[in-house]
């Protein structure tokens, strides 16, 4: 098992990998991200973490980042690398963000809110 050291880290990015959005290209869109950070030569600053669900399957593909808590949803292999980009510019993809946390996760529009209740 690898032990990463994080130190340096300033962003961690939940990659979903789920059905859903394996069927939307989940796969491909984690080897773009990996891909992009190593071409920015961000290895140390951005930590990835393919999930299994992330609960948002009609949003696929949905990339989680951390710590800035922001969920965003149809995430496509060319949207990933302008992710990696906008992130290490401490900037967001607008267009495609879903939630935010600002001590809660709160939709950005009504769209983001329809879902299931968690029992």
């Amino acid at each position: 098992m690898t032990t990463w050291n994080l130190q340096g880290t300033v962003s961690h990015l939940l990659i979903c990998n789920g059905s859903s959005c394996r069927k939307h290209k989940g796969e491909e869109v984690a080897a773009a991200i990996e891909q992009e950070i190593g071409k920015q030569g961000a290895e140390a600053r951005i930590h990835t973490t393919v999930t299994r669900c992330n609960g948002r399957c009609s949003d696929a593909c949905v990339v989680i980042a951390y710590p800035e808590g922001v969920w965003y949803q149809g995430i496509t292999p060319k949207l990933a690398k302008k992710l990696v980009r906008k992130h290490l510019k401490g900037k967001q993809l607008k267009e495609n963000v879903v939630y935010t946390f600002n001590k809660k996760l709160k939709a950005v529009d009504q769209r983001g809110g329809k879902g299931k209740q968690k029992p």
